[in-house]
């Protein structure tokens, strides 16, 4: 549920001129086309940029992509176009599901937020208060940790240990005074909201977020009927490896899901202790490596939310719009999600609550990328003035690359985060 290690230095710069040289002879059409966008314009992506998409997708080896757009604070397009499956061809349709990867992470800090407004969960208290789990390090710092902390990436934890099943989470620097973007820190959170809910991620998502906002084909667990609905990953352009590559989420997932037929528990009720229980009959029928502790067969927060794009256009709206209904965060919490929440001298981008912040010379704007194992490349783009958003999920490496087009051709904004 992880990326995948980096390539070797000669190797990442010889395909890295290789995959520009094609997407600069493939895209040329449509270079430059953001400096002539209008901001009156609608964020819907151009006829001739979607009726040449599938050329692109073709030479980019991206089998599908799905899009859809906020205007006014409302859903008003969406698209799937290609394939589920590349050697299926199992052609993709409105209710497929992509795996977000970390477009989990906003998603996930609503729900948190939610229980703020609450009053379930302080943001500001440290999170050993509400639970300290027996992989954390016996350090002053792991007891310095707050809810802030994690949606602002500043605990000073890793993205994810290297080896879970005996090493230890301790943060590298004190929380709250760098950017350490953490995975591991979103789990923690996650865990903690377990107990104060006593609920499964999620059953609490689809209690306070998923079903009100009426996002019916959201889940971040697995079942026999989102594993048929979900698109595989495929490899990078530039991969030298053929085949299909390994799935990682579906494959942890189907081992799983072995155990819980066998218990008639569904994953989507599973807390930690439960995937703890289930980890040795889980490795007992997966190869070595696969499955090293009960967080690999454990709903995500940080990365396993899977959706169809209008779904998570449907999220999009609740960040963009400004009337509100009482189960949504307040209009003060929305703002904080979307302001500076921690100030780090010589950033090009910020953090707030959960989303990563951007000044651009048409105003201010607020993204997130998802990349799940180099297979699954995505990326939402919200402007709160303008009231619109935009999402582009993909099956593929070379994902990045097509999104990155996608927002251009839409949007005319040509993002620092596209480049550094």
């Amino acid at each position: 549920m992880l990326d995948s290690p980096p390539s070797p230095r000669r190797r990442q710069l010889l395909t890295s001129s290789a995959l520009y040289a094609l997407t600069t002879a493939t895209l040329w059409p449509y270079v430059g086309r953001a400096a002539a966008c209008d901001d009156a314009a609608n964020w819907i992506p151009p006829d001739a940029f979607l009726a040449d998409l599938p050329r692109l997708m073709q030479a980019l080896r991206v089998p599908a992509i799905g899009m859809a757009v906020v205007e006014r604070g409302e859903v008003v397009w969406s698209r799937n176009l290609g394939v589920m499956n590349a050697e299926t061809r199992t052609p993709v349709v409105e209710s497929t599901l992509f795996e977000d990867a970390s477009l989990s992470k906003p998603v996930f800090a609503y729900l948190v937020l939610q229980l703020a407004d609450l009053g379930v969960i302080d943001l500001d208290a440290p999170l050993v208060r509400y639970r300290r789990m027996d992989y954390l390090a016996d350090h002053p710092w792991v007891d310095l940790v707050t809810a802030r902390d994690v949606l602002r990436h500043s605990t000073g934890l890793p993205n994810w240990r290297k080896d879970p099943a005996k090493e230890t989470l301790v943060p590298a620097v004190k929380p709250g005074t760098r950017i350490d973007y953490s995975g591991e820190a979103i789990v923690w959170l996650q865990l903690v909201v377990e107990t104060l809910t006593n609920e499964s991620l999620d059953e609490s998502m689809q209690r306070l977020l998923f079903g009100p906002a009426g996002m019916r084909d959201s889940s971040y667990t697995w079942s026999k009927d989102l594993a048929a609905r979900s698109v595989y990953g495929h490899r990078a352009v530039e991969d030298e490896e053929t085949g299909m590559p390994p799935q990682m989420l579906r494959d942890t997932w189907n081992a799983a899901q072995v155990v819980s037929d066998r218990w008639g528990k569904p994953l989507s009720a599973w807390r930690y202790e439960d995937a703890a229980r289930a980890l040795p009959d889980v490795q007992a029928i997966t190869p070595k490596g696969l499955v090293n502790w009960a967080g690999d067969i454990l709903a995500n927060a940080a990365a396993s939310l899977r959706t169809t794009p209008g779904d998570y256009a449907r999220f999009m709206a609740l960040m963009v719009r400004t009337r509100r209904e009482p189960w949504q965060i307040t209009e003060a919490t929305r703002t904080a999600m979307l302001t500076k929440q921690i100030d780090v001298p010589g950033r090009w981008t910020d953090k707030g609550l959960g989303w990563n912040l951007e000044a651009t010379s048409r105003g201010p704007v607020f993204y997130h990328s998802g990349s799940n194992g180099g297979i699954f490349k995505n990326f939402a783009l919200g402007d709160a003035r303008g009231q619109r958003a935009l999402v582009a999920l993909t099956n593929a490496g070379s994902g990045n690359v097509l999104y990155r087009r996608v927002v251009r051709a839409a949007t005319g904004h040509d993002l620092l985060a596209f480049d550094l």
